[in-house]
């Protein structure tokens, strides 16, 4: 089996390839004039690491006194530190509550493997001995039950649905009811992602996030976005819209594998200062992996696979 590190190394396959291997190629043997810099910042734009993100990269270098005497290899290590840096801001583990259930509200569009995410996130839990219940809330799209259902069995977890078209927030409610009465460790709560009703879907979202929240003010510990890296700045634009209505606690970033945009973990967290949680380097139940921005960089970076 491949290790976690290859697999993410080589899901990043397509964002090295467009960000740090020309990145190489542009500053490889040149001085670090203004001309330089200025391919750089295109660079990065056309990467999608952000108009502020690269702001601050380049910035940052042009500021720096090793500029003058800096090499390839100097601003390469400049800009993999900066990103570091942003990335690190905000602690990227999952809150998991001292006292169970952890509640995990998990909301996005339609198309950005929410619902995989959520099956995925079940059975991982389940393999580390922690009993999950999903909360079936989707209940505009008739596929999501059906998906969640044999998701559930395959992860070995309890599941809570109503007919198709019932109210959300009841979903939601009795999801957490019954995790709370049954002592299970961990109720996912999956969501509707209609984008054609995008305000009633705002306020769906906060109808839910309020009615969790009588069972204990604490619930949910986690708000979860699932962004599809391939969408680039679409993906930017979606976070900023749920974290305007519902306040977002984390990332989870699907299809990092199919995408040369995987710089869009970093505008995230610059311009939202909403870290990055979770990544999908695959297709495997295994490929759904916790963000470590040092392992990412890593990878992204090109170093060797472990």
């Amino acid at each position: 089996m491949r290790s976690l590190f290859r697999r993410l190394r080589d899901g990043l396959a397509r964002t090295r390839a467009q960000l740090t291997d020309r990145m190489q190629e542009i500053l490889y043997g040149r001085s670090l004039t203004q001309d330089v810099l200025d391919e750089l910042e295109e660079l990065l734009i056309a990467a999608d690491v952000g108009v502020e993100a690269t702001g601050r990269i380049l910035h940052e270098i042009e500021d720096d006194p090793k500029r003058t005497s800096g090499d390839a290899a100097w601003a390469v290590g400049k800009v993999r530190a900066i990103m570091r840096e942003i990335l690190t801001r905000q602690p990227s583990d999952l809150v998991i509550a001292d006292v169970p259930p952890t509640v995990m509200l998990v909301v996005g569009v339609n198309g950005t493997g929410k619902t995989t995410t959520i099956g995925k996130l079940a059975a991982r839990f389940s393999a580390e001995g922690r009993d999950v219940l999903i909360g079936a809330a989707d209940t505009f799209r008739a596929a999501a039950d059906e998906q969640l259902e044999v998701w559930a069995e395959r992860a070995k977890a309890q599941i809570v649905r109503h007919g198709r078209g019932a109210d959300a927030a009841s979903v939601a409610w009795d999801a957490v009811g019954a995790a709370r009465s049954r002592r299970v460790d961990a109720v996912l709560i999956d969501t509707a992602g209609r984008l054609h009703t995008r305000s009633n879907l705002m306020e769906e979202l906060r109808k839910i996030k309020r009615v969790i929240a009588k069972h204990d003010p604490s619930y949910p510990h986690e708000t979860l976005l699932v962004l599809d890296a391939t969408t680039g700045q679409n993906a930017l634009a979606q976070a900023r819209q749920f974290n305007d209505a519902i306040g977002i606690t984390g990332i989870a970033l699907t299809k990092l594998d199919s995408s040369a945009k995987g710089g869009i973990v970093i505008a995230i967290a610059e311009e939202l200062g909403i870290p990055v949680k979770l990544v999908g380097v695959g297709e495997t139940i295994d490929d759904l992996q916790d963000f470590d921005p040092d392992a990412f960089l890593d990878a992204l970076f090109g170093l060797p696979a472990q």
